[in-house]
């Protein structure tokens, strides 16, 4: 994905929302994808569902906003019969990057079974691996504090769907987002008012397994465990089921940031929330 613009519908306020990350990626996958010989909407045509991720990981490092231009850079770093791995380095127009991913995708046949890679496109992935490994994806670890739990519960309706009638890639966080501003909310606290000079409870590094694709029209669970919570890191285990079969689970680490995008503290009264100090 080249040069794109960062427009007002992406924003959340002065920065771009977390789910854009998960945008992007899906983008800058149809995109090398394609230019391998095998797109997206043959493989929708067909029946299956196009490189569908099996594992996300993403550390953010700065969070775009107005002005800022965004561009990905998508390199294989692995290729199997049916799956690839995919890096992704996100960077502003100055080069200063953005975000780091890899994610692990394999295409889901019409019998729900990984659908092989074509030969050619296996081939051009074999060609272009590059040796890279970067370390992406939560940093901290559990505590064995007493921490809260909550949940929340969506209908997947029209507006989450892509284009295999499935949720979107891009609605999880969404929906990971509102389940965690419920439980503020639940505290008698303005998240509004707290966010007046910094944007907290920004995703910020997160690594998700894909268990099973979510049905348009099912219901949507969110779990969320508290794990631990520091001057620099709110870590969350999540569960993201769909009527009550697993489908995402994994680890999320939540931010906050200034204005510019750049991460700092939280506050004592953040950290509140989820603690009795």
């Amino acid at each position: 994905m080249d040069t794109h613009d960062v427009r007002f519908g992406e924003l959340a306020g002065p920065l771009v929302h977390g789910a854009r990350f998960f945008d992007w990626e899906l983008i800058s996958t149809q995109v090398i994808t394609e230019a391998f010989g095998h797109a997206f909407e043959d493989i929708v045509d067909a029946g299956g569902i196009p490189y569908a991720p099996v594992v996300a990981a993403t550390t953010v490092y700065r969070y775009p906003r107005f002005r800022d231009t965004v561009t990905v850079e998508t390199t294989p770093i692995s290729v199997g019969e049916s799956s690839v791995e995919l890096c992704y380095e996100m960077a502003d127009g100055d080069g200063d990057r953005l975000a780091t991913a890899r994610l692990t995708h394999v295409t889901i046949a019409p019998d729900g079974g990984a659908d092989p890679l074509p030969e050619e496109t296996r081939n051009r992935f074999q060609e272009a691996l590059e040796d890279t490994a970067p370390e992406v994806g939560p940093r901290g670890a559990d505590d064995d504090g007493d921490w809260p739990s909550f949940s929340a519960s969506f209908d997947v309706r029209g507006p989450h769907i892509e284009g295999s009638e499935l949720a979107y890639f891009e609605e999880y966080p969404r929906f990971a987002d509102v389940a965690l501003e419920r439980f503020i909310e639940s505290a008698e606290t303005n998240l509004e008012t707290m966010s007046e000079d910094c944007k907290p409870f920004r995703l910020r590094d997160w690594r998700w397994e894909f268990v099973s694709p979510v049905q348009y029209e099912s219901t949507l669970t969110i779990e969320s465990d508290v794990r631990c919570v520091t001057e620099d890191t709110l870590r969350i285990k999540h569960q993201f089921k769909s009527d009550g079969r697993v489908s995402i689970e994994g680890v999320s680490e939540y931010g906050s940031f200034d204005e510019s995008g750049n991460p700092i503290s939280f506050t004592p009264q953040m950290r509140a929330l989820f603690s009795d100090e």
